[in-house]
């Protein structure tokens, strides 16, 4: 199958690590350019140097803080200076604080507000002028949460399902501008964010973290946690020229986990 990504242009979301950084790897690997973004710069520089020696597309980076407007409008700014223009975009961000209804304050509910969907909705504002240009693919990247709610995440639980929304009005009215927009919610992926939710949930129950994802990984399926480089190949899918008829929907890379239909 022809992906059809050489020399397209990408903007990929908090991608100095996790999953943003195995969606970079793979569309370099496809000759995409990507712009990496984060916060740390440390990060972005070694991501940039490991890619860089992947034979494919250009890497380059900017250091960015998706709450910040002002630093969004530099981020699509510089990709497009550096690649001319923008064809594809991943939003990606962080996972929100952990915790219960009750144990959440006003300042809890307006950061996750601005960093896991305020930050989406202004990236793609930002990004459309270029996309509009001549077509693109945008992929939301969400939580299985989407389809049902984790406990102890009432902030992911609220503000991922949100981005389903978003995403689904869009795919209607972008369509006309051939932009194809989805979103896909990642279930227990090996990363950073789900070692550290298997942390706070072993000290909750007194159990140790190894006792943790075994319980975690008998309640899957496949009887394992996913690899970044799976969840990837999804995206890279609904980003390439593969994909020329799937819009407004909504993908799980789970293993199995989540029991609705």
């Amino acid at each position: 199958m022809e992906f059809g990504l050489r020399n397209k242009n990408a903007l990929i979301i908090a991608s100095s690590q996790g999953l943003g950084k195995a969606v970079a790897k793979l569309l370099v690997k496809e000759g995409a350019n990507v712009m990496l973004s984060g916060r740390d710069e440390d990060k972005l520089k070694a991501v940039q140097r490991e890619l860089e020696g992947i034979e494919g597309g250009r890497v380059a980076y900017c250091v960015t803080d998706i709450t910040k407007n002002n630093e969004i409008v530099n981020l699509v700014n510089r990709t497009n200076e550096e690649f001319g223009g923008i064809e594809l975009l991943v939003n990606n961000a962080g996972g929100p604080k952990a915790g219960a209804f009750i144990e959440m304050s006003d300042d809890d509910w307006q950061h996750s507000f601005e960093l896991n969907l305020l930050s989406y909705i202004r990236i793609i504002r930002e990004t459309l002028p270029f996309l509009q240009k001549q077509g693109g693919k945008i992929v939301n990247i969400a939580s299985s949460s989407i389809k049902e709610p984790i406990p102890g995440l009432i902030l992911s639980n609220t503000f991922r399902t949100a981005i389903v929304g978003l995403s689904k009005t869009l795919a209607t009215e972008l369509a006309s501008d051939n932009i194809l927009i989805n979103t896909v919610g990642p279930g227990r992926i090996a990363t950073d964010r789900v070692a550290h939710l298997d942390q706070i949930n072993a000290d909750k129950q007194g159990v140790s973290v190894k006792e943790m994802e075994a319980k975690m990984k008998a309640m899957i399926p496949l009887g394992r946690y996913g690899e970044p480089e799976e969840f990837a190949k999804l995206v890279t899918f609904l980003l390439s020229e593969a994909n020329s008829y799937l819009t407004g929907q909504t993908y799980l890379v789970d293993g199995g986990s989540i029991k609705s239909i």
